[in-house]
Parts: structure tokens; C-alpha cells; sequence
């Protein structure tokens, strides 16, 4: 390979790092003994380059390319954020985004909407659930290889801007054609709240972002007032946002002085002590909380805050792992990098972030957890017992990697067949949700809740038989040894996914749940008492699991 080329590799990350050292560093730059040593190297090879290279270097655009990777070798969740992507970075977080107000779908090359939200653009403009959106602003978007980051940035666009929208409707045989100005439309973070036995709340909390104190906080009061006296937390699948909405949540459940978390960093301000201020509302109520292996940051901190208090019962399996806290700076050019600035210690003093040093083997341990059997056997499970801490009850826990779960459920796999594998991967279970609730919405309508929405559904059998000659017509021939075998998982995914269209996303998890062993755990140890503060030692987390559902 010519020389031109080779030096081409490493002078942009050179560029880079000299640009990122005197960004972060320019205090040192500017002191009256003026840049240090390595500062003057890395200004003499940018002027080398600028200046002598043989091939003329844009260095704006090599520094654009080059500091993610250079802020990746200072740990996994340094990051840099382009100008472009920093409204949509933050808009998943802040609450709300101005847009047109719908969920769909990409099915067959064409936009679906889902749901229109209520009291939302497209909803005073006309448009229905069931409806295809085949031309934004007079362009085709149907047929033409769109992607869901491009509807996005499409139906996504300043408040109070308009955007056409032309529609087909099963219903009009001509195109609908609506002009809708965009608004304001809420991120919900809490996907479902509702009753899952007498006495027993559930709620799903997806991320914490600024609005999801208040939604968990009005979600846990509405269970409330239907009945609920214990809960069920849900933080599967929650990646974590912001650390104070978790502080502000566990401070419901925690008595005065408690210890939430503690935070160390090289900065004094990145140093803290958060205590409960005792008004919380719900320090009498028996809690469980769902974690699995994607739960992480945010939820390892309300989860580690009430496990060290022995205020919650943890069930599920091991969490990510990450204890590492990050500052958002915004950048001149209006990019922005997120710096880890300190770690997060639970109550018990505990770091549950997982080793970082080799940078490949932390991107694959999800991976390696699934290869070596964690997600089946507690006996698989890797603990560092030289990281042992006590609760305030003397239960054992550990640091060190993630929070592992007072009661072990491993990984479900009953039902799971190369049938079911097939029609999932295809897409055909949500394909027919969708052309089963557009052809019978006139009746689902009727329906206001999922105990009515289920008495108006065909019987399982006869649901199961449409939903196979569905997915023969999609290339998914009928094989019916495998289908048995897969029979309650394929009707109980149909039965959610068509809740979910008809009713709202939050009916899909009072359904799917039905047959979630996570859940059914949760509500039997409820029931038992056995998350009754404080919580008393029981059989050692990692070997523990449930009793009705062996490893697979």
C-alpha cells in the first residue's frame, strides 16, 4: 500500500485528539506558562499535515469522523453526538418532540399508522389508525425502500410548520389528502399500568426521561385508587436516562435518610450523597422489581436502592452493568460529547459496573452470557465474591457486574419453535395484528378494555388456523408439529398484538404478560408476603430460581 495512504489512517485520530485536548484542556493552554509539552507536539504535527501532507486534508471533516473513536478508548459510554443528531439524542429524553402525532409501522414498503394520539395533530386533521401514508409534501414514500429514520426526520419538524399527508383508506376508493401543522407531542416513558391480580399493581417503565417521575408517580396513584396495595415494577429492556428521575422514584419507596446512591468523580460537584426525604407515598407497599440483562444505568440505580435497603425483591436475571455517570457539554458547533465524569455506588457501597478494560470483551458479554448458559442456570453465572457487600438486613449482594436478582427466572423458551422463529422474523404476527384490526374495526371499537376486547376475538383454534393460512400466503408453509408446539405463544403474541393496535400499547402488556413467567413469579411472591419490608435473607441470588420454570 502506497505511504499516502498509511499515513492517512492515523493523522485524522492525531487531528482529533489534538482538537479534543485543547477543548478540554484549554485552561492548560491558556496559562501564563503557556501549552505544556505534548501540547506542542500535537501543534506542530497538525501544522505538519495542514501544511506539508501530500494530499490536501480537510480537518473539519476528519475531526467529525475521528472523536467518537478516540472518546471510545477512554471507556464504552464516552460519546460524541454530531450537531445533527443532537435534537433527536435529546428529544428521547426531554419528553415530548414536535411532529404530527402517530405510531405506524413499515410493512411492505408502505407507512402504517398504528395509533393516532389523542388530542395530537393528526388526530384534528382526520387521520385514523389503519391508515397508509403513500406521499409526504407531494413525494412518494411508498414503494421506494423508505426507512423508519427517514419517516422520522419526515413527519418530525418545527412547531407550528405544516406537512401534506396523502392517504389510502381501505374505505375511499380515491386518495385522502391532509394538511397537518405540527405540534408538540409527549415521549411517554411508561408503557402500561394496570391491575395484574386483586391488591397487585403493574407498571412498565421503558426509560427515565424528564417526564417519567410524573407519569410513574400518577401511574402508581391511579393503581391505587383501583385497589393496588403492592406493586410490580418493570424495568426490563430500560437502558437508563437521567439518574435523578431514578433518585426522585426510589425516594417514594424508601424511608428518611436512606441512602439512594452515592457518586464519585475527579470533580467535587461530581461527588454526592442522595438520601430519601421520607415523602414518599408508598413506603408501606410490598414492591418487586423485573430487571434483565438490557436493564441498565437508571434501573441499576432504583434497583440497587432498594435491594441494599431490603425495601424490594429483585426477580429476573443478572442486569447490564453499567455504573458509569455521563455529562452532556455542548460543543461550540453545537455537537455535544457525553463525558464520564464519576461512577454510582449503591447503598451498600457497591459498584456494579462491569470491567471495561478490554473494550471487546465488554461489547460481547451479552453474548458471551447466552454462550456459557446465564440466561438458563444460575450455576452460570460468573460473581466476583472478592466484591461481596450486605444489605441493611445482612443480605449478601455483590458489585462488580450488574445487580443480580434476589430470585433467578431464567430465559423463557417454552413455545419456542423454528416455526414460530420463522413467522416472528418475517414479521407476519404484527403484518396480521394490523389487517385483522383494519378489517374488523368497526366491531373492535366496541371494545374499551381488554376483557372486551378478548370476548370479541375468535376462539384460539380458530384464530391460530387464520393466522397459518395468513403466513402460508406469505411464504411461511403450514407445519403443524411445530405449530402445536409453538400454539399458546402464537396466540398469545396475536391476541397482544392485536390489543395493541385496537387499544393502545399499554394493552399488549396486560395480555402478553398473562404468560410472562417473570410477572407470574412477581405475583406469587406477593402474594406469599415475601417482599414485605424489611426483607428477610433467603437462599443466596445465584442460586435461586424459579421453581416452575426449569432451565431450557
Amino acid at each position: 500500500m502506497p505511504q499516502p495512504n498509511r499515513l492517512s489512517a492515523w493523522i485524522p485520530l492525531i487531528a482529533a485528539a489534538m482538537f479534543i485536548i485543547g477543548f478540554l484542556a484549554g485552561d492548560l493552554v491558556n496559562r501564563e506558562n503557556g501549552p505544556t509539552a505534548a501540547q506542542k507536539k500535537f501543534q506542530t504535527i497538525l501544522n505538519l499535515v495542514r501544511n506539508e501532507y501530500v494530499d490536501e486534508v480537510n480537518l473539519d471533516s476528519l475531526i467529525e469522523k475521528t472523536i467518537p473513536s478516540l472518546l471510545t478508548n477512554l471507556d464504552p459510554h464516552s460519546a460524541y453526538i454530531p450537531a445533527s443528531d443532537l435534537q433527536a439524542v435529546n428529544e428521547d429524553l426531554d419528553g415530548s418532540f414536535s411532529g404530527v402525532g402517530i405510531q405506524f409501522m413499515i410493512d411492505n414498503d408502505t407507512i402504517k399508522v398504528l395509533e393516532v394520539i389523542t388530542g395530537g395533530p393528526a388526530e384534528k386533521v382526520g387521520v385514523l389508525p389503519g391508515d397508509r401514508i403513500v406521499k409526504v409534501d407531494g413525494e412518494d414514500v411508498a414503494g421506494i425502500g423508505i426507512t423508519q429514520e427517514k419517516v422520522l426526520q419526515t413527519l418530525r419538524g418545527a412547531k407550528d410548520s405544516k406537512v401534506q399527508l396523502q392517504i389510502k383508506r381501505s374505505n375511499s376508493k380515491k386518495p385522502l389528502t391532509y394538511t397537518v401543522v405540527r405540534g408538540d407531542i409527549p415521549v411517554n416513558t411508561v408503557d402500561a399500568t394496570y391491575m395484574a391480580s386483586p391488591g397487585i399493581g403493574y407498571i412498565k417503565v421503558n426509560k427515565f426521561g424528564r417526564t417519567t417521575y410524573d407519569e410513574f408517580f400518577q401511574g402508581l396513584s391511579r393503581l391505587r385508587r383501583e385497589g393496588a396495595e403492592d406493586f410490580i415494577i418493570d424495568l426490563r429492556g430500560n437502558t437508563g436516562g437521567y439518574m435523578e428521575i431514578a433518585y426522585m422514584m426510589a425516594n417514594e419507596f424508601l424511608a428518611p435518610g436512606q441512602t439512594i446512591v452515592s457518586t464519585k468523580g475527579r470533580d467535587f460537584n461530581s461527588s454526592t450523597h442522595i438520601t430519601a426525604n421520607g415523602t414518599g407515598s408508598f413506603r408501606d407497599s410490598q414492591v418487586v422489581v423485573l430487571l434483565d440483562e438490557f436493564s441498565a444505568s437508571s434501573s441499576e440505580i432504583f434497583a440497587g436502592a432498594l435491594q441494599d435497603n431490603d425495601r424490594a425483591l429483585i426477580i429476573g436475571r443478572r442486569s447490564f452493568g453499567k455504573g458509569l455517570i455521563q455529562r452532556q457539554s455542548v460543543l461550540p458547533d453545537s455537537s455535544a460529547i457525553r463525558l464520564t465524569i464519576g461512577r454510582y455506588y449503591t447503598p451498600s457501597g457497591r459498584s456494579i459496573q462491569k470491567d471495561y478494560s478490554n473494550l471487546s470483551v465488554y461489547e460481547h458479554d451479552i453474548l458471551d452470557r447466552y454462550q456459557r448458559g446465564e440466561m438458563f442456570s444460575a450455576d452460570s453465572i460468573k460473581l466476583n465474591t472478592d466484591l461481596k457487600y450486605t444489605t441493611l438486613n445482612g443480605r449478601t449482594v455483590y458489585g462488580g457486574g450488574g445487580i443480580m436478582p434476589d430470585i433467578f427466572v431464567p430465559n423463557d423458551t417454552s413455545g419456542i419453535s423454528s416455526y414460530y422463529i420463522n413467522v416472528a422474523n418475517a414479521g407476519l404476527l404484527q403484518r396480521y395484528a394490523f389487517d385483522y384490526v383494519d378489517d374488523n374495526r368497526d366491531v373492535l371499537r366496541q371494545a374499551s378494555n381488554v376483557d372486551e376486547l378478548l370476548a370479541l376475538l375468535p376462539g384460539d383454534d380458530a384464530l391460530l388456523r387464520q393466522f397459518v393460512l395468513f403466513a402460508s400466503r406469505n411464504g411461511i408453509p403450514a407445519r403443524w408439529y411445530y405449530i402445536n408446539i409453538s400454539h399458546d405463544l402464537i396466540v398469545n403474541q396475536l391476541k397482544a398484538l392485536i390489543a395493541r393496535d385496537a387499544l393502545g400499547y399499554g394493552a399488549y402488556f396486560e395480555i402478553s404478560n398473562s404468560d410472562d413467567v417473570n410477572v407470574k413469579r412477581a405475583i406469587e411472591e406477593l402474594l406469599k408476603g415475601n417482599a414485605a419490608f424489611p426483607i428477610m435473607p433467603i437462599q443466596p441470588a445465584a442460586a435461586q430460581q424459579a421453581d416452575d420454570t426449569p432451565p431450557r
